[in-house]
């Protein structure tokens, strides 16, 4: 093969307490799509971020194209051809396609020329895109293509890819990869992130495995099993969820045509959505990011009121109960922010803890909070879900996005909950970490619980839910058994086609 692209050669950066990166070493070859697996917490943001310079290494050095490369900021790299797409995106919502991609770049042309090239390179790559477009008028793929022509417009070098298919129905997973294939085939380097392994496997030439801050292996993905590169990232063997033995019982929570406008400009509003949800049972809700999967989750925890009647829980209308009411009865749940919604970033996990377990844990005696007892919920949490942290002390913001998943899914199964209701529970959630958290919720649907698994994984909601609906444009379709559907059926169901024209897929 010829001269790398970029190599990386002895990266070690090191913070407080941990080693992010100890002496990484490897090369990106031009045309080559790169993956980069690991762990939550194996080093892969940290290195990623050295490499589009919003963070500058200890040790070791990068070399682009034969020359020492140490970009100081991100419009440095950018300078030298390296773009990055982040795995949240990073758009206004009341500004337009054209707006958005002018405030990423350094001299943009005149407006309407930049809307002639957007039109030009968007159709080139299969990505089209109206530059007049308001972005908060945009499908979560919509959004993405307008990060990833962004960076297009910059003709780089290397194209940086931070888990892109985490809000894509299958059908825009195929379209990006083809535009992906397409730009490596003319030279551009793309090194990629997922824990979507199979992805791996589909897409990349090559993949570098992380572990701990340390390249412990590489591979050919479509020679390697998804398990063996599982495996290789964790350093150990593990096994499939399992989720035998639940009996379904009686219905705990009822939902009928509830109807809510979004408290969001840029949001959907609910529209007659109905649901039956029994004892023992997993309902997955699949759709497309921004179909009003956030406006359900707010609408069940109580952060959005409804009519009293459109909600019962164990047959008591809860429509107008507030949230701390809600969790009192059993209804509980678990946000897709995990920062900043379902965890305050300066926070302790002890005050975490505290902050949705008090009513159910007894962290409170005549409104004097016990921090003592506080402490021990929280220690039971990182104990009960192997969540990597120094302590209870530490606070939410230092944590893996992993570890802090594992903390809010974990705090919430601990309180008991009569019905959980859990937003996009494994999102950039390494292999092993996303098995953990699959079994906690199958082992509380066996202990009798109820689960409403809202998620844009379609293989995790096949793996874990009894039946299916999916959410399009704030409408849910009627739930379907899981068993027997397949993947490209329930992405028609997610793109809006439901009832008999999916069944006859």
């Amino acid at each position: 093969m010829n001269a790398p692209l970029l190599s990386l050669q002895g990266i070690t950066k090191a913070y407080p307490g941990v080693v992010a990166n100890d002496d990484v070493s490897f090369d990106i070859h031009n045309g080559q799509i790169h993956a980069l697996l690991g762990e939550n917490g194996a080093g892969k943001s940290t290195l990623v971020k050295m490499v589009y310079g919003l963070v500058q290494p200890d040790q070791g050095q990068m070399l682009l194209n034969g020359q020492r490369y140490a970009p100081p900021e991100p419009r440095a790299a950018r300078t030298d051809g390296i773009a990055m797409v982040f795995q949240h995106f990073s758009l206004f919502e009341a500004l337009s396609v054209a707006e958005n991609i002018t405030l990423g770049m350094e001299n943009p042309p005149p407006m309407s020329d930049l809307a002639r090239r957007i039109h030009e390179v968007s159709t080139a790559y299969g990505l089209p895109l109206d530059p007049s477009r308001i972005v908060g008028d945009l499908s979560a793929g919509e959004r993405q293509r307008v990060e990833i022509i962004r960076c297009l417009l910059q003709d780089p070098a290397l194209l940086i890819m931070d888990e892109p298919t985490s809000v894509l129905t299958p059908q825009e997973v195929e379209i990006l990869f083809r535009t992906l294939r397409k730009l490596a085939a003319e030279g551009t380097a793309i090194l990629y992130i997922s824990h979507k392994l199979e992805e791996i496997r589909t897409l990349c030439d090559h993949a570098t495995v992380l572990r701990l801050g340390k390249v412990v292996g590489e591979c050919t993905p479509s020679e390697t099993t998804a398990r063996e590169m599982a495996e290789l990232m964790v350093g150990r063997e593990f096994g499939s969820p399992l989720g035998a033995g639940r009996t379904v019982g009686d219905v705990v929570l009822g939902i009928d045509g509830l109807s809510v406008r979004s408290p969001s400009a840029f949001g959907t509003s609910l529209k007659n959505v109905s649901l039956a949800l029994c004892k023992g049972e997993i309902v997955g809700i699949g759709g497309v990011a921004g179909n009003g999967q956030d406006e359900l989750l707010a609408a069940l925890s109580g952060e959005i009121l409804t009519p009293p009647d459109a909600i019962e829980l164990l047959g008591q209308p809860i429509g107008h109960l507030r949230p701390g009411e809600r969790r009192h009865l059993g209804l509980l749940s678990a946000p897709e922010e995990r920062l900043g919604h379902a965890a305050a970033p300066d926070m302790t996990l002890t005050e975490n803890a505290m902050l949705t377990g008090s009513v159910r844990e007894g962290l409170t005696t005549a409104g004097f909070l016990k921090w003592r007892a506080a402490e021990g919920f929280a220690r039971r949490i990182i104990e009960a879900f192997d969540v990597r942290t120094p302590g209870p002390d530490t606070v939410a913001r230092a944590l893996s996005g992993g570890n802090l998943q594992k903390f809010v899914i974990g705090r919430e199964i601990l309180q008991r909950p009569v019905v959980l209701v859990v937003n996009q529970p494994t999102w950039g959630v390494d292999a092993a970490a996303a098995a953990a958290i699959r079994q906690a919720l199958l082992d509380l649907a066996a202990q009798g619980a109820a689960v409403i698994c809202i998620s844009q994984d379609l293989d995790e909601l096949i793996e874990i839910s009894d039946r299916f609906a999916a959410l399009n444009e704030g409408r849910l379709s009627e739930p379907r058994d899981t068993a027997g559907l397949e993947i490209e059926e329930i992405g028609l169901m997610m793109g809006g086609a439901h009832g008999m024209e999916v069944a006859h897929v």
